[in-house]
């Protein structure tokens, strides 16, 4: 039993920690990071397509990103995409790649993204203590219909609040990173 409520307790929280790692690959740190236009869609021809489908994406230098289009009658769709995706960036077409430049962060912004992380970091450890309680209830629940002992309950629920311990520790070191990132560009 301890062995499938473990497995399920790190999967669910596993998925809080990747979750949290791909909404930070949105947040802009001054460098140019391909992940920012990932989930972009562009209208290929009246479908819309993933950018990855439609160009190829590089990063030339720290803080330009270049987007190559397979098809250059794309590269006005491309353009529009970006632009409506709202990513406070402006990208220049030159016909044959579109080219967007990442400005450097002012501190004050740098600052309301440091805040919007560690609100993403404790929003994901709810998340976490919310798979431990659950997991706990199932304990519990077992407990008192007597398909485990009363120190089989408590040596469980240990375990849970290990595991526990261990992502918070886990999402707690992400959150740093992403801070460090931001704040030494």
């Amino acid at each position: 039993m301890m062995d499938r409520i473990k497995k399920e307790l790190n999967d669910s929280m596993k998925k809080v920690s990747d979750g949290l790692k791909h909404q930070l690959t949105k947040i802009r740190t001054g460098r140019a990071s391909p992940a920012i236009l990932d989930g972009l869609m562009v209208d290929y021809y009246g479908t819309p397509s993933p950018l990855k489908q439609v160009g190829q994406v590089s990063t030339p230098e720290a803080r330009l990103l270049q987007i190559q289009p397979f098809d250059k009658t794309m590269i006005n769709a491309i353009e529009k995409a970006i632009l409506g995706a709202n990513l406070g960036v402006t990208p220049a077409n030159d016909g044959n790649l579109i080219r967007i430049p990442f400005p450097a962060l002012t501190e004050e912004k740098r600052k309301d993204q440091v805040k919007q992380i560690k609100k993403m970091g404790e929003d994901s450890k709810v998340a976490i203590r919310n798979s431990r309680r659950d997991q706990n209830e199932v304990v519990k629940k077992a407990e008192k219909a007597k398909t485990i002992s009363e120190d089989d309950s408590k040596k469980f629920q240990a375990d849970i609040q290990k595991i526990t311990d261990e992502h918070i520790k886990e999402i707690d070191k992400i959150i740093s990173n992403k801070e460090h990132e931001l704040m030494t560009v």
